[in-house]
């Protein structure tokens, strides 16, 4: 079993990321890996953008950075999604994301 799935990517000024997002859940969390992907839990409805944001929010508040700073690039209204993420690397993307759960 290999825990190296990387599910960010460096990008010249920053990181990309790759999220599979279970909206509406009981809390907000990193709940394991999918597909090359983190997966996120949070208890925003799927409606009118709010999982888009508060994944955002989240994100953001996980890796101390301003909200500005995070961008969802793809997947608007799928649960896989793509977020820039300006002045991080993916490595220190994947150490703030990485689920603490034992899979």
């Amino acid at each position: 079993m290999s825990d190296s799935i990387q599910f960010a990517c460096d990008t010249p000024n920053g990181a990309t990321l790759s999220v599979r997002l279970h909206p509406g859940a009981k809390k907000n969390a990193v709940t394991g890996l999918h597909d090359g992907a983190v997966k996120i839990a949070l208890n925003a409805p799927p409606v009118d953008g709010k999982a888009n944001e508060a994944l955002i929010a989240f994100v953001a508040e996980r890796l101390s950075i301003p909200r500005s700073r995070v961008a969802l690039v793809a997947g608007t209204t799928s649960r896989s999604k793509t977020l820039r993420v300006t002045g991080k690397s993916a490595a220190e993307v994947e150490a703030a994301l990485s689920p603490t759960v034992d899979a």
